[in-house]
């Protein structure tokens, strides 16, 4: 199977999925997330059932599960293909994205307590003692940031109070990190400081400024945008991928 070189029992550490299934889907969702496996990259049953050493059926559910969370598409004919990128789906996730972290956001200054504000603060020291850098500048660890970026943007939210929000808010993180990664090796002509984009978050959430919060948010993803768009004719290229 093309794009799948990692194997089915590294990196799972201790804590093991509960089932075959469960594996297989997490590890295809983070090669889709990571790029490793490209939009539109045809997905075969058979080369991924003897990659993992798992049953068809296995593999057909995990397909099918990633399907119901857009990251990858089915139909009879085509069988399974990653899921397409398009600038206008990435203008429709990013606006998304702005509606809904932003009242979770909200929500979480209002409701937040002094050990949610805490935590915000804890997550901010971690992200900026791993400066944004290209994945390929030597000394880098990108993926260690990468990690951190994502606990720090979800312990913004945490107080929200709405599971519901929160799942759609996680699920549009996926989305708009897929679209980052196919990007993020194109350099562009204006500098970006994406610490200064965090600190204008964290300093209103330090004095409960909701509105100013939620515009700081906005902004920092729109930029995000404005980048992947840049990008556009890299992003495009990779559609169809066989």
């Amino acid at each position: 199977m093309n794009g799948i070189e990692l194997s089915f029992r590294e990196g799972f550490g201790d804590e093991r999925p509960r089932s075959l299934t469960s594996a297989v889907q997490e590890r295809l969702r983070a090669d889709i997330l990571s790029t490793r496996l490209l939009p539109g990259q045809k997905l075969h049953i058979a080369g991924l059932a003897k990659q993992f050493s798992v049953s068809l059926a296995a593999v057909r559910e995990a397909l099918s599960r990633l399907v119901a969370d857009g990251l990858v598409q089915a139909s009879d004919q085509r069988g399974f293909r990653v899921s397409p990128v398009s600038l206008a789906d990435l203008a429709d996730v990013t606006q998304t994205r702005i509606d809904i972290e932003g009242l979770a956001l909200r929500r979480s200054i209002e409701r937040g307590d002094a050990a949610w504000l805490a935590a915000v603060e804890a997550a901010w020291e971690a992200l900026k003692a791993v400066p944004y850098r290209y994945p390929d500048q030597p000394g880098v660890h990108y993926e260690e940031w990468v990690v951190r970026h994502r606990v720090f943007h979800r312990a913004l939210v945490n107080a929200c109070g709405s599971r519901w929000l929160l799942g759609f808010r996680d699920e549009l993180h996926e989305q708009s990190e897929r679209y980052r990664r196919l990007s993020i090796r194109r350099e562009v002509g204006k500098p970006r400081d994406v610490e200064a984009e965090h600190a204008a978050i964290v300093e209103a959430v330090r004095r409960r400024d909701a509105d100013a919060a939620v515009i700081a948010l906005s902004k920092h993803f729109t930029i995000t945008m404005e980048f992947v768009e840049f990008a556009a004719p890299r992003i495009s290229e990779v559609n169809g991928t066989n």
